[in-house]
């Protein structure tokens, strides 16, 4: 059985005693701090689940080239091999992502199981990335290494021995992505429904500490990516979760749903938790509000919505 939403931390240990989990099963470790980008690296080098993988956010899963914009942001040029989003954060071309995938052994039939130490924010990049490579079988460690160390899972500070490269092949997405002009064209249409994954006070324009304008997309609503989880650091129930969305959207159709955040990385969890709650497969803005607000012309809003 795949696993392709969540996965619980005495579930992959069942895994990984299976007789083949060396060949059918890849662990990521995708922790990550945004203010000191070598932290998550050294973090794992300190301690991590055993096999696992690090997935650097800048190196792995972001694109390393593309046109820089107002404030250091990255416009996405249209030509092969190009990032596949603008934004802070621009997605890699789907070529690159592959190339990276057959770098460090991951294949097309294994099971793939990401974590971090950040209540989900930087693993459900590369859970996000893998479905729109076409990859199925990926979930994330519910509750991130915490929950694995709760469980009695070993922690490992060795140097992962290096895998065969592998030729991993990408598929149709099995998720979507939309970018600055659809989401501008769709703008407070009833055939769009914006998800704003940010903090309130960077939603509603108060702070602002990395993009140059403050504010929000009008009529985007406010969900943080936090909410999803429960005191205990794992997502909320399925039925919680979904009466939290069903509040929120008002009687919005949740097939209408494209999330944000600030660059595209904290606003997976709302994806993956609407996923979770049987809410069906929602869209990414990818390019997010550091793409939105560094492109000419486009309207902005402060404080709450209407």
């Amino acid at each position: 059985m795949a696993y392709t939403t969540l996965i619980s931390a005495p579930q992959l240990q069942a895994l990984q005693q299976s007789k083949d989990s060396v060949t059918t099963l890849m662990v990521f470790d995708c922790s990550f701090d945004l203010t000191q980008p070598d932290a998550g690296e050294r973090q794992y080098r300190e301690a991590h689940i055993p096999g696992a993988v690090y997935a650097h956010l800048d190196n792995a899963l972001s694109a390393k080239h593309g046109v820089p914009g107002k404030g250091g942001v990255v416009i996405a040029p249209k030509e092969a091999g190009a990032p596949a989003s603008g934004g802070r954060h621009p997605l890699p071309s789907r070529e690159t992502f592959a190339a990276w995938l057959s770098s460090v052994g991951f294949a097309n039939e294994m099971q793939a199981v990401v974590y971090d130490r950040n209540g989900a924010n930087y693993c459900g990049r590369l859970w996000w990335m893998l479905k729109w490579m076409g990859h199925e079988a990926v979930a994330v460690l519910d509750g991130g290494l915490a929950a694995w160390q709760d469980a009695g899972g070993e922690l490992s500070s060795a140097e992962e021995p290096a895998r065969f490269r592998s030729n991993f092949v990408p598929g149709a997405p099995r998720v979507t992505l939309v970018d600055t002009r659809l989401v501008a064209e769709r703008l407070e249409s009833p055939a769009q429904t914006l998800i704003d994954a940010r903090a309130a006070p960077r939603y509603r324009g108060e702070v602002e500490p990395l993009d140059p304008i403050a504010g929000h997309i009008p009529g985007a609503l406010n969900r943080p990516f936090s909410q999803n989880l429960g005191p205990d650091g794992k997502f909320k129930p399925a039925a919680q979760l979904r009466a939290e969305f069903d509040a929120l959207l008002a009687g919005r159709d949740p097939a209408t749903v494209v999330h944000h955040c600030g660059s595209g990385v904290s606003a997976v969890p709302n994806l993956l938790a609407m996923q979770v709650a049987g809410l069906g497969s929602t869209a990414l803005y990818a390019g997010s509000w550091s793409e939105w607000s560094n492109t000419p012309g486009l309207p902005t809003r402060q404080g709450p919505e209407p």
